[in-house]
C-alpha cells in the first residue's frame, strides 16, 4: 500500500463538543452516519450509507484492536478505544468511540457507535502503541521515504 499525497501526513481535529454517530448493520455495513461523522471524514453522507465502517480503517490501526473490538461486541455487547481514522482525501482524525449494540424486541438488530475528540497526549500514546502492536505482530508498518 502506498500513499504519495501529502494529505496522508494531515489530520483533521475533531472539535470539542462533536459527536462523531454512526450505525452499521451485524456485519459493520453503514446504515447511519450524522453529518458530523461526513464533515471529518471527507465524504457525503450517501457517499457512507451502504459502505463498510472500515472504509475509514486508517493503515496505522493494528488488526489485534479490531478482532478485540468484535470478540467485545460478541462477548460483552460493547467496545470502547482509540481509533485512528483516515478520510476520504487520505488524510486522518483520532477518536475515542464507543460501540454498543441496537435492540429491537430483545434482538440486536445493529451497532451504534459514537465518537469523540481525544488529547494530543493520547494521540501520541496511542500512535507509539499502535505502531509496537503492528511491529510485534509482523504486520505492514509505516515507511516514509524521500526521494
Amino acid at each position: 500500500m502506498e500513499y504519495t499525497s501529502g494529505n496522508f501526513l494531515c489530520e483533521t481535529i475533531v472539535p470539542s463538543g462533536e459527536l462523531i454517530v454512526s450505525r452499521t448493520d451485524l456485519k459493520g455495513i453503514i446504515t447511519y452516519a450524522n453529518d458530523t461523522f461526513a464533515e471529518i471524514s471527507g465524504y457525503e453522507v450517501n457517499e457512507l450509507i451502504g459502505k463498510p465502517h472500515s472504509i475509514v480503517r486508517h493503515p496505522d490501526m493494528p488488526k489485534s484492536v479490531f478482532k478485540e473490538l468484535w470478540n467485545d461486541l460478541q462477548t460483552k455487547g460493547s467496545w470502547n478505544g482509540v481509533v485512528k481514522n483516515i478520510r476520504k482525501d487520505e488524510g486522518f482524525y483520532w477518536v475515542y468511540a464507543e460501540i454498543s449494540g441496537v435492540f429491537k424486541n430483545n434482538v440486536l438488530i445493529e451497532y451504534k457507535s459514537i465518537r469523540t475528540p481525544i488529547s494530543f497526549q493520547d494521540k501520541v500514546k496511542y500512535q507509539l502503541l499502535y505502531d509496537k502492536l503492528k511491529k510485534d505482530s509482523k504486520e505492514t508498518t509505516r515507511k516514509v521515504i524521500y526521494n
